[in-house]
């Protein structure tokens, strides 16, 4: 008992020097955005802006999150890896919000900074059978493990910046998935995962107050591809090592929003005879707007999914399948009840 209020002491510090730093800093980053040019202006419908907002927000997330881990996490081989290649996916970030950098080129760091944790002892080695039915349990990947590794960090890296297309969605929900770890972590006593899940979630938190709507900065690549590098590995660290069904669900569900809209925008762009990489707009924030929702309307509901997923994965995790599928069910009824409720009343008092 005294080791877990530790533990929660030394997630509940790291917190909050990550939400001061990134609090902080965030005013600092604004203005050098500004001057060095690293500004979002709108020139597509897929913008949701009206006006020129300066990007690059990510760097104060960046530097509260370093700032937190520095001097509350012991430096393991793999936690330097995954420092080295965060920093190599901040930099190809900086770069592409002032400059626009080609997906090809940036997609061949992502590999790159992807192999160093990989090589630094970050790999999905062993994750269990999704075939309850297979008398092996779980599989052993071998060689296999780099590529698939690989696979995962480059996709869930892309996943959080492609929803990154509302105020404050990619913040939250990145917030919403590193807060649901921390409660995984801290049950089963992983201090590592612990610290790092709270350096980010209190990054994101110190940064959110001037990303919510009307938003007076944008996070852009800098952030938006750091938050999904750290959960692609730490979620190696923290939930793929379980050898039980929750390695192969539990990620999937911290993750779920935007593993899910990246998937859907892929399958749609192929089947139009398009790029996976073409940009457009029919991601799901997109469509919940074209539905008639709000831009806080639609961040609210997004926020409300990852927060179900979220716990679903915590009870996954704590309290077996059967429970976490009481759960997921139980509050998706509520959520959509609610969202009827809320949503519906309000569009109604608009069309009067």
């Amino acid at each position: 008992m005294q080791i877990q209020f530790q533990l929660l002491g030394a997630a509940g510090a790291a917190l909050m020097v990550a939400l001061l730093t990134s609090f902080v800093l965030t005013p600092v980053v604004k203005s050098i955005a500004q001057k060095v040019g690293a500004v979002d202006v709108p020139k597509d419908g897929r913008r949701m802006h009206t006006h020129p907002i300066p990007r690059m927000g990510g760097l104060a997330i960046f530097f509260g999150f370093l700032i937190s881990v520095l001097i509350f996490v012991e430096l393991s081989a793999p936690l330097k890896g995954m420092l080295l290649g965060s920093v190599i996916i901040v930099v190809l970030g900086i770069f592409d919000d002032i400059y626009a950098l080609g997906a090809k080129f940036k997609f061949c760091v992502q590999i790159i900074a992807a192999l160093v944790a990989v090589f630094s002892g970050s790999r999905i080695e062993v994750f269990s059978n999704p075939n309850i039915f297979s008398s092996n349990p779980y599989w052993e990947l071998g060689w296999l493990a780099i590529p698939v590794t690989v696979i995962w960090i480059v996709a869930v890296t892309n996943s959080v910046n492609l929803i990154d297309g509302l105020d404050g969605l990619a913040c939250g929900v990145s917030t919403i998935s590193s807060m649901s770890v921390l409660v995984i972590s801290l049950a089963v006593s992983d201090i590592e995962v612990a610290l790092l899940m709270a350096a980010l979630a209190g990054a994101c938190i110190g940064f959110i107050p001037y990303n919510l709507n009307p938003a007076k900065i944008f996070m852009g690549d800098t952030g938006s591809t750091f938050l999904g590098y750290i959960l692609a590995v730490v979620s190696i660290q923290g939930l793929f090592k379980f050898y039980t069904i929750v390695s192969f669900v539990v990620p999937f569900l911290m993750l779920g929003v935007p593993i899910f809209d990246t998937c859907f925008a892929f399958i749609r762009r192929i089947a139009h005879g398009q790029s996976p990489m073409h940009a457009d707009r029919s991601h799901i924030h997109h469509r919940l707007i074209d539905m008639g929702l709000s831009q806080k309307q639609a961040v609210a509901c997004l926020y409300i999914i990852s927060a179900i997923l979220g716990l679903s994965g915590v009870v996954l995790t704590t309290a077996g399948p059967i429970k976490a599928m009481i759960v997921l069910i139980a509050l998706a009824v509520a959520g959509i009840v609610a969202s009827r409720i809320f949503f519906g009343g309000e569009k109604e008092d608009k069309d009067e």
